[in-house]
């Protein structure tokens, strides 16, 4: 366990960074054990995470009763728990009396935000954390004194989150909710499916179709969770810029079918490409798509598919050629 917790520690750290993933990958791949204690050991911190509010306002009202002000230091000392395995005596363990300057309350803040074919937008929340919205995505942000919630109701979004071990920050889709304290990720939610991409930090993934008694399933940088609409679960190592390029001007795609990409560009353009010829559906693209306009992108694939691309009276529609 000790291993497990140290890994836990590194990966939480603001300067993680490849390296440490490689050697990361290395060490669950030592022993069957690893994996299991690293899963424990996150369970654990993640829980700590959680009871951080409740134990802060039972201290301060026990410190209040005794004419002290007791600051809990939680966050901060959550690394000794893990390190000690003194999380039976978490009570006694966090008691520190000092005197804390007045704090300010946290207004509450609600946001809604929503972009339209091709457009892609950067806002920043009250709390600091930036949100990259992708073309045709809606979402809505609540930051509180005590949570910042956000309601992905469609779409996709790069969140860089700013760290805040007492308010966890959490996405929720249709298809489940992503958790985490201050990380960088991608969340895309099409379709009935959902894939999350973290690039820093890690975070927790619960499907909504879970068991309430089920483990959520957690990313570290460089994994990426895919959930289908049938329900499937998978999980795989991926290069995170390649996820985030679309707000570059780019898509990046490794095997994927014609379909998937032209309902992609077609969120990206006003105007529309469609598939003229069914059987062009089952061709799968690996490569890179520059986004600057559709005549040119359906050019260019026409350069690497056996397709051509005519003018119709909705956009431009694929044939075989």
């Amino acid at each position: 366990m000790i291993d497990a917790a140290a890994w836990v520690a590194r990966l939480d750290a603001p300067d993680v960074g490849e390296n440490d993933a490689a050697q990361f990958d290395a060490w669950l791949a030592a022993a069957p054990a690893n994996a299991q204690a690293y899963r424990r050991t996150l369970a654990l911190w993640h829980e700590f995470d959680a009871a951080a509010p409740q134990v802060r306002e039972a201290l301060a009202q026990r410190g209040a009763a005794a004419g002290r002000v007791v600051h809990p230091r939680f966050g901060q000392s959550r690394r000794r728990f893990l390190f000690a395995g003194a999380a039976a005596s978490i009570a006694a363990a966090l008691v520190v009396v000092v005197a804390l300057p007045p704090t300010a309350p946290v207004e509450t803040t609600h946001q809604t935000f929503a972009t339209a074919k091709g457009q892609h937008q950067r806002v920043t929340l009250a709390d600091g954390s930036v949100i990259d919205l992708n073309a045709e995505t809606r979402l809505t942000a609540r930051i509180s004194g005590s949570e910042r919630r956000i309601t992905l109701a469609e779409g996709e979004a790069v969140f860089d989150v700013t760290s805040d071990k007492t308010r966890p920050f959490t996405v929720d889709t249709a298809q489940g909710a992503v958790r985490v304290v201050g990380t960088q990720f991608d969340v895309k939610s099409r379709d009935g499916e959902l894939t999350v991409t973290v690039a820093r930090g890690k975070v927790a993934v619960r499907s909504a179709a879970a068991d309430a008694s089920a483990d959520p399933v957690f990313l570290t940088p460089g994994m990426q969770l895919s959930l289908g609409a049938a329900r499937t679960e998978a999980v795989a190592h991926v290069d995170p810029q390649a996820t985030f390029a679309w707000r570059e001007g780019r898509l990046v795609y490794r095997d994927q079918p014609l379909t998937a990409v032209v309902a992609d560009l077609n969120r990206q353009f006003p105007e529309q490409i469609a598939i003229g010829d069914p059987t062009l559906d089952k061709i799968r693209i690996t490569g890179v798509i520059v986004l600057d306009n559709p005549q040119a992108v359906t050019s260019r694939l026409a350069l690497m598919l056996p397709i051509r691309a005519i003018s119709s009276e909705r956009g431009l529609l694929l044939l075989k050629k």
